[in-house]
Order: C-alpha cells, then structure tokens, then sequence
C-alpha cells in the first residue's frame, strides 16, 4: 500500500468537487478499492501502486475535461474512468467555454475577423459603438491564450475619464481607485473565469490592473495587453502605450470614436494613432459598424437616434453658418 498525492490546479475547486461533493463522492464510488481524502486542490489517495496510478490518470483526464469546458457532468466522471472517450462537444469557432461550460463565441462577421486578426496579428484595434462586443471578444482572446498558455499573463488598462462626471477623491489604495473604470472588464472575466480561479489569478498578479498613468517604463512581456475605451487617451499616452509591447505579447486596443470624453481641445490618442499605423505590417484593425450590436435590440435604436439628433445639430449649424458667417465656430443648437 502507497499514499500518493494529486494535486488539481487547472480548474477551481468548487467545479471539480462539485455541489456538495457529488463530483468526488461519485469518484469515491468509482474507485471503492482505494482510501482517499481531498482538501483544496490536493487528493490524497491509499491502495495499491498501479491502482493509485491508474486514479491519478483518471484524475488528469478529468481536470482536462474540466478546464476546457468549464463543466463537469457525471456522465463525463463516468466515461473517463470507464475509459470510454466523453460525448464530443462542439466546438467549432468556440473561443472558450465561460461559466456553466457556455460556449463563447463570435456573433458576427467583424467579431470573427477581430478573432483572426488576433491570431495573425501582435496589435489589434477593435472600434466600434457600444454594445458591438468588442471588449468581451478582447477579453474571451486573452483568457483563451492564458489558458492555452500561449501567454503568462493577462494585462488590463483603461484611462480614468469620466464620463461627463466629476467624481472627485476615491478612496483606498491604487487597485481601489482604478477598479470602478475596469467594472466592465471583470464583468467580462467573471462571466468566463469561476470565482475562486479569478481570484487566484488577481492575487498572483496572472491578471493584472496597470493603470495607464503608471505603464511608463515597462516592458510588458509574455503577455496579451488590453486597452479598452482608448479614444479617451491622449496622444503621448497612446504612443507612451503602444511601446510598451515586449517579447511574445499581444495587444488589443478598443475605442468608440463617438464617446470621447477629453477636454474639446484635447486631440484623442486612438484616432491619431489611427491615421499613423493604418497599414502597417503586424497591426490589424477592425471596424465595427452598427449592424453589429449584440446587446439588447434598443440598443441600437438608441445609437440610431443619437446619430439622427448629431445629424440634425449639423445641419441646423451649417444653415446658420451659411445664413450669417459672423456665428460662432462652434455647435451650441437649443435642444429641442
């Protein structure tokens, strides 16, 4: 009789133990030759050499199983320690696989090209209106290439802009100051990454928050760097983070040309860098239009009469302008 010891570290507790331990409750029945204790990510397991090496085999098929699907079923527990092969899944044009092993994957035709120009491609814009996806394909291309271990770690930036608000002081330390601008960026990794794994991997720094101010200087390496609503940076921020790509990393950048939310006199970094990089060997840009929405369908009624209303304010001013040349060179329409 042997102890060995298994440790799984793929794949967060709660999901491989399941609810009240059913998953190892049902291993237990499936090995009843075999003593065994489990706490956190080690299993313990007393029996025979071969038989305790046959459990930890299993085990690995398992946690395999459970990492790229994101579920764990007791059909799939039983074929693996049968040894018959689990019901195929599908997952042609899948991403990864999100919470409850939901399939992400593109919805639309710019959201696969953005997918192919993160393959082929180390710097990739993304603009677009909101709702078009971009961010959450950004963020699902980056936990992919963590899990794939094409990259060591994942970089999140975002400028703190307000929008339209003056929020003043916040309290607590840098994480806490810069967490209410990345809301939507942990909204993306909660919906794709369990709990007590995202949590882990902020506590390791896997994933990291840089907050723009303080990405001089770096060298970011053996990463996929995401900047997201990059139209809100200035012009030597942007360059100051477009140099920062290092060795084996990638770089998605997302924006929305029509929510700058910089000073009037403030140039925005991402349509500069726009103009300057288009063409570029090694930088794909993908163009979302309207069409390619996928929140709530009044969202794109919305953006479709905030668009009319924009439309309207010009022309009333070029008929103003046309009528009397002395009106001031700026949009100051009544709204009505």
């Amino acid at each position: 009789m042997i102890e060995r010891t298994v440790i799984v570290d793929a794949i967060d507790p709660q999901t491989f133990y399941g609810v009240n331990n059913s998953n190892i409750n049902l291993i237990r029945n499936l090995f009843p030759k075999l003593r065994m204790a489990a706490r956190g990510s080690v299993i313990k397991v007393i029996g025979e050499d071969s038989e305790t090496a046959e459990f930890e085999r299993k085990i690995k098929a398992i946690e395999a199983y459970a990492s790229k699907y994101n579920k764990l079923t007791d059909e799939v527990i039983i074929d693996i320690i049968k040894g018959e092969p689990p019901k195929p899944v599908n997952s042609e044009g899948v991403i990864i696989f999100g919470q409850s092993g939901r399939p992400i994957a593109p919805r639309n035709a710019n959201q696969a090209r953005m997918v192919r120009s993160f393959e082929e491609n180390d710097l990739t814009f993304a603009l677009g209106p909101a709702g078009t996806g971009k961010t959450y394909i950004a963020i699902a291309l980056a936990v992919a290439a963590l899990k794939n271990r094409a990259c060591k770690r994942i970089i999140l930036s975002r400028p703190a802009v307000e929008a339209g608000e003056k929020l003043g002081f916040l309290p607590g330390d840098m994480k806490d100051k810069i967490d209410p601008y990345l809301r939507p960026l942990y909204d993306a990794l909660e919906d794709m990454l369990p709990a007590v794994k995202l949590k882990e991997y902020m506590e390791s720094d896997t994933i990291q928050i840089a907050p723009l101010a303080f990405m001089r200087g770096r060298t970011l390496n053996d990463a996929v760097i995401i900047l997201d609503e990059a139209q809100n940076t200035t012009k030597h921020q942007m360059k100051m983070f477009l140099t920062r790509l290092g060795v084996n990393a990638k770089m998605i950048i997302t924006g929305d040309a029509t929510q700058i939310d910089l000073p009037r006199s403030t140039q925005s970094g991402l349509m500069q860098a726009l103009r300057i990089l288009r063409g570029v060997k090694g930088i794909g840009i993908i163009e979302y239009a309207k069409k390619d929405i996928v929140r709530h369908p009044l969202v794109q009624r919305i953006v479709d009469a905030y668009e009319a209303r924009e439309e309207k304010v010009d022309r009333e001013f070029e008929e103003r302008l046309a009528a009397d040349p002395s009106v001031p060179q700026h949009k100051n329409i009544t709204e009505s």
